[in-house]
């Protein structure tokens, strides 16, 4: 079976690190034979510094399905030019502060005490400016207005909003987590999550746990606490190793 987990939020709750209960639990999961994805809204760029080092090797979806890391190689979706452009165009006549994300490189605009900017792998990757990355895959707009989202809502994009980082996350129409394990040819997993950009992994997956009560919970199979999360990953492994000794295909309530 695969598990997938979401970063910030779900495993991560500092921006740097995830703690040492779940990460050995994570070994538990590698050691039952199962395989672990990570699906978040960073860049594959700013996932490599989060994740322990035996985990930076796996399948990862980054940007919300943006990029697909597998074998050492990123893939990537891209706006197309007419539609960046449009884009753009609504950022410069509506004077949006932004993060844009190329293949590696950025432009960022934004607060420098955001969360998303504290984020960033500024290490490997340069803030250039917008009109100096060559491609685009992924935009985040900042404080956008009602009149912002109206004009966003008729464009052929995929769009998720941020209430708590007051924030919208643009990427190429039908791109999401769930889009991006489809190129790695993932079909049944279980998925972790906290936020919006997971409700499209917990209506897809065979068991879904939401971290905490948040609005996306509805989608979620169970909902737990932060300090649950150990557990939960133990319960659901038992209940697999159950599940083959009985040999049958049928997916169970954990």
């Amino acid at each position: 079976m695969k598990f997938v987990f979401d970063i910030d939020g779900t495993v991560c709750f500092d921006g740097r690190t995830i703690d040492e209960s779940i990460c050995l639990a994570f070994d538990e999961i590698v050691r039952a034979n199962h395989e672990i994805i990570f699906a978040s809204a960073r860049p594959i760029r700013d996932l490599f510094p989060v994740l322990p080092e035996p985990f930076r090797h796996g399948s990862m979806v980054g940007g919300n399905g943006t990029f697909v890391f597998e074998q050492g190689k990123i893939q990537v979706e891209y706006f197309k030019d007419d539609l960046l452009k449009q884009l753009l165009t609504c950022i410069e006549a509506n004077q949006l502060t932004y993060l844009a994300d190329s293949d590696w490189d950025y432009a960022y605009t934004g607060d420098t005490d955001h969360p998303i900017f504290k984020n960033i792998d500024k290490t490997s990757a340069e803030n250039r400016e917008i009109t100096e990355l060559q491609t685009i895959c992924k935009l985040v707009l900042f404080h956008p207005s009602e009149q912002v989202l109206q004009e966003l809502s008729q464009l052929p994009i995929t769009t998720v909003q941020y209430k708590n980082e007051h924030a919208i996350d643009i990427s190429p129409l039908g791109v999401n987590k769930v889009s991006g394990l489809r190129k790695l040819k993932v079909d049944q997993f279980i998925a972790f999550g906290n936020d919006s950009n997971d409700q499209c992994l917990f209506e897809h997956a065979v068991h879904s746990v939401c971290i905490g009560d948040n609005d996306v919970k509805r989608y979620a199979t169970e909902t737990i606490s932060r300090a649950e999360i150990p557990a939960t990953i133990r319960r659901i492994i038992e209940s697999l190793e159950e599940q083959k000794h009985e040999n049958t295909n049928e997916i169970k309530t954990w």
